[in-house]
């Protein structure tokens, strides 16, 4: 036998494409087109031998070799039955599942030659045919482990997949395809991993443009049962998720089973931004495995679909013939395409954000509560899952996951970053393990790590959507782009920190300003869709006792608000643990700042938050004077304590006085408890209330211990089970509803509250049935019901059966996991009055729009069989009245009605049932639509806080002349000071500020001589501890002080919109230093005037931008020189003024001779801090000549770019002079140093950017 290689040449050899993207886009939306049927079953009609298989008999794609004529002949033959689009016999063309037939190595020359065959027939036909490159799903599976003993291994890894199809899209591509076919997907981290290497590929190729692939590409999946997942798990919509950052032009189904199995999954794809593919098989096989459906029937049910407006494309898989073709192409002759946008030009809703694991998950505040991310598969935030991870028992680790997406996390935050582990395998490992657990694989992951590898690693694995957490702009922009742009790919939502070049953004100002500044880089640089960017603007700790930490939670509040109203669709996130730090060991406290920051920042906006269900309290049900106290502290505002705000210095200050008192009954209680002594706690009180308080109390806080004590008990008094739910059960679950909806209770205390409402209608079960035999009234109307599909959960379904049921309603329940073509047709059939969708998680709210969509649709047939239009009942914890009014009754001209809770779902339904027996169903449906129509347009109120720098400069206060004259003699010596007298800096020592180092709150009077005499004996004793070190360190020179200060004349001016302030060359400089080191000589200036002068350094200052703020900005206590176009330089003799650049450290000499953790070397650590500051007190007394100064540090509120530090020290040769030094971070070495200016004017003040 004679092999050989077919080489064509082809447009592509010479350069030239055959087919555009936009060219294939536009031949979709002119007419259905058809593609070929079975490559394997045509082979099987030629009598090949295995010598032509090359002893390999099943490797088809070998053929391409050595039988390339039979190949060709197979392409006519489906061209000339209708084929539009011809695919290449490369099915299997990769090398993992070449490397079965032991032909790995003659992959390339397999696609190559594949690819050639089918260019040459379909060039050779008289009409226009496609040529699709075919890329199979390979043998490998990279989220299904080889060993199920070992579910963290995989023999194959995202790169060797990444590199395996990399080889067939390069030969595929020379061998001149016009299209790229990934199908019979059944793994979305293969599929993520085809579309990865194209992406390289076509970048290499330079045939990216604006974001789009100049090939087109299409994907095919395959589902493995009728419940329409993966083989993986996956379903159709979280496997569309996962690749919905790639610009493919088609998406569809393939395989598994016959059109008409396949038609309700592709009626359900109607919402994908793309084209809709269906190539299915020829039915199912039969007994012997051959197919039997005839070619009329598969095109019957291909011209249904394509009737209703559903496909583009549409052709056969396994058992198809050229005869099934060939009927294919007759039926969708003359039928409208489906109508769709393009999904990178399609208007999205920047409102959702849709993430997936093996589902889907909508993040969107406007149609369901925030999102819980559990925190606890996290090394650093749990020392148990961390010794999990450490021992490699990740059977037990997986168990802490699986607890927190029980208790209402839906997304988990995976965190490896311990230096005690290799974080990137074990990622890798983790994620392997629980992505073969569906239970913990349903949610999205977030990938947190500050270690990149970790991060690449998590990617790798991730099946679905994921977040990355996080990124920030502290290396610079080309990193942060760098990085973006790889997340992108992978096809990962992202949360930026607020960090930048200049550090931790602490104040409102900062935060907004380098979230605008990512938001602009990742929209319009990256191309990121807006959704897919979450800010976390970090979340500060609270209470310390440190004044400048008091508006942390109210400056997060703000700009997460910020940030909803002026970064269209970006989505907000935060670590709520951060904000209690102050409080650790004191759960109490912890719990009630939780949930009151919760109350407040989703009311601004919030998200997402990542925090633990279990330490969270009902806002509610916070004890008021904790409460009350809590809010003064989060919000900064002690006037919330009322009478009691005369009493404290601050509200940390109350707060921390009743935390100590809390923590004194909490131990005395613990203690009696471990004694065996009664414990009269707060928990058992609500025992002694009448049975409906307890069941509410029970329903609230997710107890079940007394529930059937208590049950029986209303039971036995109202003598009907069905009053026992319609009185203190509903009232209970009203009063759940109400806290949620409130935002004071959180979806983890739902979730318990269901359970034990479901306990207590089981309980009740067996009397409902039988009290309600025989004893109720003949129906008069009747609602079909329905869990949507999607959805297993039915408790709220079930109790609102019940009820209606109660209430002289047929229901009519057709259980959960309900197509929502199954609600549409038994309504119809039945005549029902009204339908009740139920829902409990986000995907069930895509279903309820497809539910609207179809009502639409068919709303002539309903006229007709029923009489009018049905209406429609929505509910669920994921249903809002926002949601219904302005996403779902926009759908269907019937009413949609938010149905609320069981009760209120009730009191609908006979309201709108009366309404018709009266003759009023329009005006009552009027009403209703009137309502929702408020709704929808109170929706998108905006208001603006913010201005323009340019209009910040007009805004702020412009000094006089005068004011920027100083005392003659300022600035004119320089200081140089090498050892400063220790002795001389004690005076100047804040021990406010050392006490709170140490966790004592207030100030040094009130810690020490305050009503708490134990914490005063404790400080004091600490007191002494450091006045006594400090007198042995002066007598042995244990501490050494330093300090440098260099003056300047200085102006201000405007650079790129931006306030610098510019420091000149000193024309003639002397520096004498005495032999004490504390004094300098005198320095000569030039005249004053600054044209000519030579500028050694610019300090780039922020301006206040926020309304109201007073606009300030450290610039403005100089005179501008020349005129900026926004503001008069003041006219003065004087144009220049000084300012003093400095830097001081004190450095213990002592500091390597203690344990880093013992308590002698923080109190070392802890007095050599409050030196620096003393030093630099001191410092500001030798130069300041009685004149006003402040000495804004650059890292702090009023100059926060640490950048400005290396401005400095070379300025100054700061190192050169007294031995400091600067980290790639610009932090000074040692860490008790600081540096920053020495600004003089009447007016200047500290202030925050």
């Amino acid at each position: 036998m004679t092999i050989r290689l077919l080489r064509v040449k082809t447009d592509f050899d010479m350069g030239k494409r055959t087919v555009t993207r936009s060219e294939f886009l536009e031949a979709l939306k002119e007419r259905i087109l058809v593609l070929d049927g079975a490559m394997g079953t045509s082979i099987q009609q030629y009598s090949l031998t295995q010598e032509d298989f090359l002893g390999g008999k099943g490797n088809n794609d070998i053929l391409n070799i050595t039988q390339p004529s039979v190949i060709e002949e197979i392409h006519n033959i489906y061209i000339a039955a209708g084929a539009d689009i011809i695919s290449t016999n490369t099915f299997s063309g990769n090398k993992f599942s070449q490397k079965d037939y032991n032909c790995q190595e003659r992959v390339y020359e397999i696609n190559f030659a594949g690819a050639q065959i089918a260019r040459k027939a379909a060039d050779s036909a008289s009409r226009r045919v496609w040529v699709a490159g075919s890329m199979g799903p390979s043998v490998k599976s990279l989220s299904m482990a080889d060993d199920m003993n070992a579910p963290h291994l995989r023999s194959v890894s995202f790169k060797e997949m990444v590199s395996a199809y990399t080889e067939q899209v390069n030969a595929l591509l020379d061998g001149g395809v016009d299209i790229l076919l990934v199908e019979t997907v059944y793994d979305v981290l293969n599929c993520k991993a085809a579309l990865y290497s194209i992406e390289q590929v076509l970048k290499q190729r330079s045939l990216i443009k604006d974001g789009y692939w100049d090939i087109p590409v299409m994907v095919s999946a395959t589902v493995n049962d009728k419940g329409g997942r993966l083989l993986q798990g996956s379903r159709l919509d979280a496997l569309y998720y996962a690749i919905s950052q790639f610009p493919i032009v088609s998406f569809g189904l393939n395989c598994s089973f016959g059109a008409k199995e396949l038609a309700p999954f592709i009626e359900q794809l109607g919402w994908v931004d793309c084209a809709v593919s269906i190539y299915p098989n020829a039915g199912l096989p039969n007994a012997m495995g051959k197919y039997d459906e005839q070619p009329e029937y598969t095109a019957e049910c291909i011209r249904n679909l394509s009737g209703k407006g559903m496909i583009n494309i549409a052709g056969g898989c396994c058992g198809t013939t050229p005869e099934h073709i060939k009927a294919v192409a007759e039926a969708v002759k003359g039928c409208a395409p489906r109508k769709y946008v393009d999904s990178l030009s399609a208007d999205k809703n920047l409102d959702n954000l849709h993430l997936s694991g093996l589902e889907s998950l909508l993040v969107n505040r406007k149609v369901n509560n925030f999102v819980n991310v559990g925190e606890r598969t996290n090394v650093a935030g749990s020392a148990k899952f961390a010794r999990l991870i450490r021992e490699k028992e990740y059977a037990a680790a997986a168990d802490i996951a699986r607890k927190q997406i029980e208790d209402g996390a839906t997304i988990i935050d995976i965190n490896m970053d311990d230096a005690m582990l290799d974080g990137a395998a074990q990622m890798e490992n983790f994620v392997r393990y629980i992505n073969t657990d569906p239970d913990i694989a349903k949610v999205p992951y977030m990938i947190d790590s500050s270690n990149w590898e970790c991060v690449v690693a998590g990617l790798e694995n991730c099946m679905g959507k994921g977040v990355v957490n996080s990124i920030s702009l502290k290396e610079g922009e080309e990193e942060f782009i760098r990085k973006a742009e790889i997340i992108r790919n992978f096809g990962a939502a992202v949360i930026v920190m607020a960090f930048d070049e200049r550090g931790q953004a602490v104040t409102y100002d900062r935060k907004i300003e380098i979230c605008k500044r990512a938001y602009d880089l990742l929209v319009n640089k990256v191309k990121f869709t807006p959704s897919d960017i979450i800010f976390d603007c970090n979340i500060l700790t609270v209470a310390t006792g440190i004044a400048e930490h008091n508006n942390y939670a109210v400056d997060y509040i703000n700009a997460v608000k910020w940030i909803k109203e002026n970064l269209p669709g970006a989505k907000t996130s935060g670590g709520v643990s951060n904000l209690s730090f102050s409080f650790r060991g004191n759960n109490t406290v912890r719990e009630a700042m939780h949930s009151v920051f919760l109350y407040h920042a989703i009311a601004a906006g919030l998200d997402m938050a990542i925090v633990n269900p279990s330490m969270l309290q009902i806002y509610d049900n916070i004890e008021p004077q904790l409460l009350k106290r809590v809010e003064a502290v989060v919000l900064n505002d002690i006037s919330i304590l009322g009478d009691d705000a005369d009493k404290y210095e601050s509200a940390t200050e109350a707060l921390v006085e009743l935390a100590g008192v809390i923590k004194e009954k909490e131990t005395a209680a613990k203690e009696a408890k471990m004694e065996g002594k009664a414990v009269d706690g707060e928990r058992l009180k609500w025992r002694e209330e009448g049975y409906g308080k307890r069941l509410e109390y029970a329903l609230v806080k997710g107890i079940t211990e007394y529930l059937q004590t208590d049950v029986m008990e209303a039971l036995r008094d109202l003598e009907s089970a069905v009053k026992v739910i319609e009185g203190p059960l509903m009232a209970g679950m009203d009063k759940v509803g109400n806290l949620f909806g409130e935002g004071k209770m959180f979806l983890p205390q739902v979730v318990k509250s269901a359970k034990v409402i479901k306990s207590a209608v089981e309980i009740l079960q067996p009397y409902i049935e039988s009290q309600t035999n025989g004893e109720r009234e003949e129906s008069i109307s009747k609602i079909v019901m329905a869990t949507v599909k999607g959805d297993v959960h039915d408790i709220g379904k079930n109790i609102v059966s019940i009820v209606l049921g109660c209430n002289n309603m047929e229901v009519v329940d057709l259980g959960v996991m309900v197509d929502i073509k199954e609600i549409v047709d038994t309504a119809i059939q039945q005549k029902a009055s009204f339908i009740g969708a139920s829902g409990l998680i986000t995907p069930s709210l895509q279903q309820m729009e497809l539910l609207c969509q179809m009502l639409q649709e068919r709303r002539e047939e309903m006229i007709a069989n029923v009489g009018r239009l049905i209406p429609v009942v929505v509910g669920g914890a994921t249903v809002s009245s926002v949601y219904v009014a302005v996403k779902l009754a926009p759908l269907y001209s019937g009413c949609v009605i938010y149905g609320g809770d069981a009760s209120r779902t009730a009191l609908i339904c006979k309201k709108y049932l009366a309404a018709i027996s009266a003759g009023e169903q329009e005006m009552f449906e009027k009403e209703i639509k009137g309502e929702q129509e408020k709704i929808s347009n109170a929706y998108y109120s905006r208001n603006e806080e913010f201005v323009t720098p340019d209009k910040a400069r007009e805004e702020a206060p412009v000094y006089s002349a005068d004011s920027f004259v100083q005392v003659s003699g300022y600035g004119e010596n320089n200081l140089l000071a090498k050892d400063v007298n220790i002795g001389e800096l004690v005076q100047y020592i804040d021990w406010t500020a050392f006490l709170n180092f140490w966790g004592f709150k207030g100030t040094f009077a009130q810690i020490m001589y305050g009503d708490d005499s134990q914490k005063g004996q404790e400080a004091e004793k600490l007191y002494e501890q450091a006045t006594s070190l400090l007198a042995s360190a002066v007598v042995g020179g244990e501490y050494k002080a330093q300090a440098l200060v260099e003056f300047y004349d200085a102006v201000a001016t405007v650079k790129d919109n931006k306030d610098v302030i510019l420091l000149f060359e000193n024309v003639k400089t002397t520096l004498e230093e005495e032999q004490d080191g504390t004094a300098d000589a005198k320095v000569h200036y030039a005249e004053c005037n600054p044209e000519g002068r030579k500028v050694v350094g610019e300090f780039e200052m922020p301006r206040q931008l926020k309304k109201g703020s007073g606009y300030k900005c450290v610039a403005d206590y100089f005179p501008y020189f020349g005129d900026n176009g926004f503001r008069k330089a003041p006219s003065a003799d004087k144009k220049v003024s000084k300012v003093g650049v400095f830097v001081v450290k004190v450095e213990d000499l002592r500091r390597g001779e203690s344990d880093s953790k013992s308590f002698e070397y923080l109190l070392r650590y802890s007095v050599c801090a409050r030196l620096t500051d003393a030093l630099a007190t001191w410092m500001d007394s030798k130069i300041s000549m009685g004149q006003k100064t402040i000495r804004p540090s650059f890292g702090y509120p009023a100059c926060p770019d640490h950048k400005l530090k290396k401005v400095a020290f070379d300025i100054m040769d700061a190192t050169e002079k007294i031995g400091v030094e600067l980290t790639d971070s610009f932090a000074i070495i040692p860490t008790t140093a600081i540096c920053g200016l020495i600004v003089s004017h009447s007016d200047a003040e500290y202030f925050g950017v």
